[in-house]
């Protein structure tokens, strides 16, 4: 069975880091952050938590995201994958602007990630009762 919603929010997901790691790129240049530094100036150090704290998320969404499609729904883990997405653009924006205002972003992130994980954990119990 193919899940080709959640394959195409897949792609969405993994072009948003891809994003995320040309934005360190540039912030490297920018703010004169040599490799490997990762401290030194704290606008730099923004954009490179957004980088890592995005990865650390995905580590979360992304097997969440796949048993909740193979388990419950395509359309359910997708929109959840969407969210997520969401979820991250705002909080990328309002961390490299001020990182006391990311907990709308975070929240967001986080309860996608939650439904994708809560879809397929109901979805694995149906298919073991």
């Amino acid at each position: 069975m193919l899940q080709p919603y959640t394959a195409a929010i897949t792609l969405v997901v993994l072009a948003f880091f891809f994003y995320t790691i040309a934005a360190v790129g540039k912030a490297r240049g920018r703010y004169g952050i040599k490799a490997p530094a990762v401290t030194g100036n704290e606008n730099f150090e923004r954009v490179f938590r957004v980088q890592m704290n995005t990865l650390e998320q995905m580590a979360l969404l992304l097997p969440a995201l796949w048993l909740c499609a193979v388990y419950a729904s395509d359309g359910f883990a997708a929109l959840a994958g969407v969210v997520w997405v969401v979820g991250r653009i705002v909080y990328a924006r309002a961390y490299v602007q001020d990182p006391s205002t990311r907990s709308l972003g975070a929240m967001v992130t986080m309860a996608a990630t939650a439904a994708a994980f809560l879809g397929a954990a109901m979805g694995i119990i149906r298919a073991l009762v």
